[in-house]
């Protein structure tokens, strides 16, 4: 399936001594967008993103993590790696 980009036309609302964005309520409901919003910057202009999608919960890094199924058997050796002869505490 491709990626179709879709637009849509929407008009800047003055809000005090700024400019505001209505985004209709199907959008909203469709991205799960509630009170706060990124924006971010990017080459080909704004980009609005869910906030609560930005941070990854412990929960979801520790599965992250298990899921890359790293290989970590060096790991015990280059903990002792001569610096214990230095007289450093570990």
């Amino acid at each position: 399936m491709e990626n179709q980009i879709r637009s849509r036309d929407a008009k800047l609302v003055p809000i005090g001594n700024s400019k505001g964005v209505r985004i209709p309520k199907a959008l909203l409901q469709k991205y799960g967008l509630k009170n706060s919003l990124l924006i971010e910057e990017t080459d080909k202009g704004l980009l609005l993103r869910n906030k609560e999608e930005s941070k990854l919960s412990w929960e979801d890094t520790y599965k992250s993590m298990a899921n890359e199924k790293e290989n970590w058997d060096d790991f015990n050796a280059t903990l002792l790696d001569g610096l214990e002869d230095e007289g450093f505490e570990y």
